[in-house]
């Protein structure tokens, strides 16, 4: 890939995007940002659709909070009409449309976007802090006072909020009870560091037929393998990925990553074929919930929405029985990055204003309306999952005690991707550099390569360390 398409994807993507592509994207704002009948106009926008993508928050958003906030306003007589700008699209595609929309001065006033776009979107000027655009009520706002200092990085950038989270998420480890019973290890299981993880996959590796274990590789994987591998593992090393706008290039820390990468695919102990696969993802889920995978490194999502009994797209009727959950030990203990014993990594979803809005209170108090604690309990119903608000979450997360866990162990030992117009590149770099590995090459070559990818990215040597 060149420079230039690893450097800056969004102002690739608006400078290749040509004319007709802008022209589809929809009109600048109304002036007058008025209805029919002198109300004001707001628009909504998530990547999400009714009947399709993230269904259940597109049905959430126009079923219960815009008839809610609607009619709240018009009580106040401030009348405001919202419409929800459905996508329902691959994220890139979503991502490049929001970013010719804000190019143009024109889109939704309020729109999610991935937290780890914050950064980019920051540095090409296409959105702006919270507080230029909505002035002291976005500092002011109650609901802050729930969302954990933690969390509220995930809307930051150089310092300042552009936004509100919307909810996160933790990286553990899970593991198939019923094959360790077969394998003659705990089911309580809590490795304490790497070399126990290994022990317990040559374990496993005995039994016909099972995967002993799964850690994502390879660039089929996408950002799979970089939030379920990678950064968990270069954290429990003591590593970094980035320093401010430095990035950290061919270091001990990263080579010991790589090292834990061979003495997995090196060893047999997971299916080198999985990484290379389009779909192999989905294929280690189905492995999993059917007995034939023994532990899996993933996200919480895996426990919420792939194996959930009723709901999940691999379910596993089973799962509050066979299903173990342990943290990301660090390489050894007191290894990981600021002493700790365990790790983990933590991403979401974001919430900002259009930096052009014409109507910043109405369009803050919406973002407000779309965080607030009945608007999030309404949303999980008699679900659970993991909220920005530390008030929902005590409400709602003993009905699950596997994201209790996430939630009281998980995220006080995590750490966000750095939110950088970089990042993608770089994580692609990463990406590669696990695959050269399940290939075959060393973990020293693949560092190596690793840092001259990275010397393209960043166009010189000025921003690497190491």
């Amino acid at each position: 890939m060149g420079g230039v398409a690893r450097r800056d994807v969004v102002r690739a993507a608006v400078l290749g995007a040509g004319s007709a592509a802008l022209a589809a994207c929809g009109s600048p704002l109304d002036p007058r940002g008025a209805g029919a009948d002198g109300e004001v106009a707001l628009t909504v926008a998530t990547n999400a659709v009714s009947g399709g993508k993230n269904a259940d928050e597109a049905d959430w958003i126009t079923r219960w909070v815009v008839p809610r906030f609607e009619r709240r306003k018009r009580a106040e007589g401030t009348p405001v009409r919202v419409r929800f700008a459905p996508s329902g699209v691959d994220d890139e595609q979503y991502k490049t449309k929001l970013a010719l929309d804000l190019k143009a001065h024109a889109g939704p006033d309020v729109m999610a976007l991935d937290g780890i776009w914050v950064g980019e979107f920051a540095q090409a000027r296409y959105i702006r802090p919270l507080r230029e655009v909505a002035g002291e009520r976005a500092v002011d706002w109650a609901g802050w006072a729930q969302i954990d200092p933690k969390v509220r990085s995930l809307a930051r950038f150089e310092g300042k909020l552009y936004g509100i989270p919307a909810g996160t998420d933790a990286r553990l480890l899970f593991f198939h009870r019923p094959l360790f019973r077969r394998a003659g290890l705990p089911a309580d299981w809590q490795p304490r560091s790497w070399a126990e993880v290994l022990a317990a996959a040559r374990r496993l590796k005995r039994l016909d037929g099972v995967t002993p274990l799964q850690i994502n590789a390879g660039t089929a994987m996408g950002e799979a393998t970089t939030m379920q591998g990678v950064l968990p593992l270069l954290t429990g090393a003591g590593g970094r990925i980035s320093d401010g706008e430095r990035w950290y290039g061919d270091t001990r820390e990263l080579r010991a990553v790589l090292g834990f990468y061979r003495d997995v695919y090196g060893a047999g102990l997971g299916d080198p074929r999985l990484q290379q696969e389009a779909k192999g993802r989905d294929k280690s889920f189905e492995r999993f919930a059917t007995g034939r995978l023994g532990i899996l490194a993933e996200g919480d999502y895996f426990w919420r929405d792939v194996i959930a009994p009723k709901t999940g797209t691999a379910p596993m009727k089973g799962r509050d029985d066979e299903v173990g959950y342990a943290l990301f030990p660090a390489r050894a203990p007191g290894a990981g990055l600021g002493g700790r014993d365990h790790v983990s990594l933590s991403g979401g979803a974001v919430h900002v204003l259009n930096p052009h809005t014409r109507h910043p209170r109405k369009a803050f108090a919406l973002l407000a309306a779309l965080h607030s604690a009945a608007a999030l309990r309404a949303r999980l119903g008699d679900s659970a999952m993991i909220t920005e608000r530390d008030d929902v979450n005590d409400a709602v997360l003993d009905r699950d005690p596997m994201l209790r866990f996430a939630a009281d162990k998980a995220l006080p030992v995590t750490t966000f991707r750095p939110g950088l117009a970089a990042y993608p590149a770089v994580s692609l770099a990463l990406q590669e550099a696990t695959a050269a590995v399940v290939a075959g090459r060393s973990p020293a070559a693949a560092a190596a390569a690793y840092r001259s990818a990275l010397k393209e990215v960043l166009d010189g040597d000025d921003r690497i360390i190491g």
